[in-house]
């Protein structure tokens, strides 16, 4: 029988956001080493394993996002999250918003067009 590979959602995922993660942990770990602080300290203060620490400064994929916004929180950079798919950032969804040739109208009865 041939086998059949399975497709996981990870193989769907642009390289770029493994890459992207990635950058992120290495950004939390200098942020870390500036404070002087191990990932031991870190993991005590959330009440994660130093292990979600390491993976969070490694981009694990895995690793929740609330784990990443808890770190950013330790290190008092919570505010920079505000700006993530901030509507008045985002030049994509704002330039379909007021694309007119997609915009259907709707014909009320007994009234013409």
């Amino acid at each position: 029988m041939p086998s059949m590979s399975r497709t996981t959602s990870f193989d769907l995922i642009p390289d770029n956001v493994p890459a992207m993660l990635r950058a992120l942990g290495a950004r939390l770990r200098a942020a870390r080493l500036r404070r002087g602080l191990r990932q031991q300290d870190v993991a005590e203060k959330l009440g994660f394993s130093r292990d979600t620490v390491n993976a969070i400064e490694h981009g694990s994929m895995t690793t929740s996002i609330g784990a990443y916004f808890s770190v950013l929180w330790v290190y008092g950079l919570q505010r920079e999250v505000e700006l993530l798919a901030d509507p008045g950032l985002d030049r994509e969804g704002a330039a379909l918003t007021f694309d007119v040739g997609e915009k259907r109208v709707k014909v009320r009865k007994g009234h013409a067009v």
